[in-house]
């Protein structure tokens, strides 16, 4: 049912929109904050260096605030900025693809959660639009119920 729903393009479509509404209340009120993503499908112009990009994890956190978050933008699928990296604070112009975010970050707190960012194999992300087939619809229904009944204090809301 989770698949289901998170390789959908409808709901894809909606946390896309949580998101640029997101960024956009931050950028308009000017709150520093940070986006964790997906290093594999973010850009840097000029390239980096081998050994700053060796620095950085599958899942890295780009924190925006100063000049970085003063750079920043939102132009069609990305989000772009200027960055320092590495001891000498190497300049690079960081481009993101706005569903490889998967979260944003404010005093270390997460305010956005993307379900939906992509796997790192592009087809895996495929569409999908058919609802879940009868049998998953019914599992996922019973294993609810089970977990329900399971609780002695939910036995109130069953007929006897």
């Amino acid at each position: 049912m989770l698949q289901h729903l998170t390789n959908d393009k409808q709901f894809e479509k909606l946390i896309k929109k949580h998101l640029l509404a997101t960024m956009e209340y931050l950028f308009g009120h000017n709150i520093p904050f940070g986006v964790l993503c997906r290093i594999d499908h973010v850009t840097f112009e000029p390239p980096l260096e081998a050994r700053i990009k060796a620095d950085f994890r599958p899942l890295t956190l780009f924190f925006l605030a100063g000049y970085t978050f003063e750079s920043a933008y939102i132009e069609g699928e990305y989000l772009s900025f200027e960055a320092g990296f590495g001891s000498d604070n190497t300049g690079s112009h960081v481009t993101v693809p706005l569903l490889d975010i998967i979260q944003i970050i404010v005093d270390e707190t997460p305010i956005f959660v993307n379900s939906t960012a992509r796997a790192k194999n592009p087809a895996a992300h495929a569409e999908t639009t058919a609802a879940p087939s009868p049998q998953a619809t019914k599992s996922a229904r019973e294993s609810s119920l089970e977990a329900l009944m399971s609780n002695p204090e939910n036995q109130k809301f069953f007929k006897k």
